[in-house]
């Protein structure tokens, strides 16, 4: 009885010793906290594999009980490439701007977005909501970890049509994406090129456009703008002709508000957006477009 007792117990601390190198692999691997990977891998034995399947089911119960808490704050995060080809905009969401602002969420950021590149065309709305994906299994293990709940809502991803700029506004709340077409190679250096990319994703941030130009706004759009100034006109008694260029007249406001083309800049409001590109495209000898663009603001609903 007593042989059998010690050879329990013997066995049972040899399945139990779990070494700070064991713990600290594991922590890299998961982001899980210390003691977290040291209890996973003691209840695993030692088996990694095990461990982070124990992690896991742990990150998703608690990511589960906190699902309901309002992830109102959080950080745009933004990734580039060196030729300016791809670029990234995500959004990662969490309860409080104390733990947006830890290394640990900043870290977990950057994984979501490097999950990103790696998926590639991949990457669609329904791979970023898969519970088995990249992202929902880090995302969980950031809860675990930090113990707020958190979300990743959306991201963008441009590749291979254009020239693309970022830029983030100061404390990371608000990030655009712009994508230029008749970007060559022989401009790519030019300071001017620089200048306009900093301006129109100053201005894409600043003044909020929808839609790149006149043509991409949507007819039922278009339509209901005009029967709300069709309804303003109805007792005015002006002949149908002049409220047609009434209407007109107010739809030109209402593209100068929406349409980033007719967009007053923000640097010189004298001066439409469309202007500022034009002359841009005369200064470096070749004209540029506009392709698309992105906004991103943390907490903000998409469009």
């Amino acid at each position: 009885m007593v042989s059998s007792w010690l050879i329990y117990v013997e066995t049972k601390t040899m399945a139990t010793t779990i070494s700070a190198a064991d713990v600290k692999k594991l922590r890299d691997q998961t982001g899980a906290g210390m003691m977290d990977c040291k209890a996973a891998l003691e209840e695993a034995n030692g088996n990694f594999e095990e461990a982070t399947t124990v992690l896991r089911k742990r990150g998703l119960a608690s990511a589960a009980k906190k699902a309901g808490r309002v992830t109102s704050e959080g950080v745009i995060g933004s990734t580039l490439s060196s030729d300016h080809s791809t670029g990234i905009l995500v959004e990662v969401n969490c309860e409080s701007d104390f733990v947006a602002r830890t290394d640990e969420f900043q870290q977990l950021v950057q994984d979501v977005m490097t999950a990103i590149e790696k998926a590639g065309d991949g990457a669609t709305e329904q791979w970023l909501q898969d519970p088995n994906g990249p992202v929902k299994i880090r995302i969980a293990a950031g809860i675990a970890k930090l113990g707020e709940n958190m979300a990743v809502p959306r991201f963008v991803r441009y590749a291979g049509q254009g020239y693309i700029g970022q830029y983030i506004h100061t404390g990371g709340k608000i990030g655009v994406q712009v994508e230029l077409g008749g970007v060559t190679p022989a401009i790519i250096p030019r300071e001017e090129l620089a200048t306009l990319v900093k301006e129109l994703a100053m201005q894409i941030a600043a003044a909020s456009p929808a839609h790149v130009s006149r043509a991409a706004v949507p007819p039922e759009a278009l339509d209901k703008e005009r029967s709300i100034y069709r309804a303003q006109m109805e007792s005015s008694g002006k002949p149908a002709n002049v409220i047609d260029k009434i209407v007109e007249g107010k739809l030109g406001s209402y593209y100068s508000q929406v349409v980033l083309a007719d967009q007053p800049s923000i640097r010189d409001p004298k001066m439409s957006v469309a202007e500022v590109i034009a002359a841009a495209g005369k200064a470096l000898g070749t004209p540029v477009t506009v392709i698309r663009f992105a906004r991103l603001k943390v907490g903000e609903p998409s469009r």
